[in-house]
């Protein structure tokens, strides 16, 4: 496996972006790794390297790219207690939007594709908390991506600010849909995930949930102590990972 940075041009801005390759030539299938609030950080860059280790060539774009304030290097930078990081996290969030995101997600795709270790292989998507989100969102408005993982995503049930509810976009996801969550989580809770199952359901889109007791947000996270659980996060990676398998590479 071997990983690094490429800076990728998206409407004149320049993206830092995190691509791991496995061994070997290929053709692999791909997957684009939305972030979380805490940007292209350490956590997301390995789960990019830990895809790679199991056949999947991974991208992670820094979709704080066109901020010019604190960059994903500083704020990861950050210790977890800081009192600023939580502050600093939701502001650069909320200084996204779904239109801009989904550049960065298609001009991801765009630069696996162009790689001789993918060329035509199917592209898949995973994200994260916000980045799950981005990854149940994305699975509606891009008709190229083959399959969805959406780890505990937050607020896809929820309208804020000029972001409509990813949940609205249900009828036109258009590919396999994998879901993660805790049950101590409470964004999403498992009211909202029991919501997003009914929509799911009432569309006829296939999918798989999965939701763990004893589990709170950011399980899967092992840079967050309070957060990580252990046992959670090995039966879910394995199960991501084979539900990957299965829409990307079977």
């Amino acid at each position: 496996m071997a990983s690094g940075f490429v800076t990728l041009d998206v409407g004149g801005s320049k993206m830092k972006t995190w691509v791991a390759l496995p061994d070997g030539a290929g053709p692999f299938p791909g997957v684009v790794v939305a972030q979380h609030a805490g940007g292209m950080d350490v956590f997301i860059r390995s789960v990019c390297d830990r895809l790679a280790e199991e056949g999947f060539a991974a991208i992670a774009p820094d979709m704080y790219h066109r901020q010019d304030d604190m960059t994903f290097e500083e704020l990861d930078a950050m210790a977890q207690d800081d009192p600023e990081r939580w502050p600093s996290m939701m502001a650069k969030t909320r200084n996204t939007n779904d239109d801009d995101i989904e550049q960065d997600v298609r001009a991801s795709m765009a630069h696996l594709g162009s790689l001789a270790q993918v060329r035509s292989s199917p592209i898949g998507i995973t994200g994260f908390c916000g980045g799950g989100r981005v990854s149940y969102l994305m699975s509606a408005r891009i008709a190229e991506l083959a399959s969805a993982v959406v780890f505990h995503g937050g607020s896809i049930t929820i309208a804020r600010d000029d972001r409509p509810a990813a949940l609205d976009y249900t009828a036109q996801i258009s590919c396999p849909v994998a879901g993660f969550f805790g049950l101590d989580d409470q964004n999403p809770s498992p009211e909202h995930v029991k919501e997003i199952t009914a929509e799911m359901d009432k569309h006829g889109k296939i999918h798989e949930f999965h939701s763990y007791e004893g589990t709170a947000h950011s399980f899967l996270d092992y840079t967050n102590p309070r957060a990580y659980h252990q046992p959670s996060a090995a039966d879910a990676w394995e199960k991501a990972v084979a539900f990957f398998s299965r829409t990307l590479k079977g």
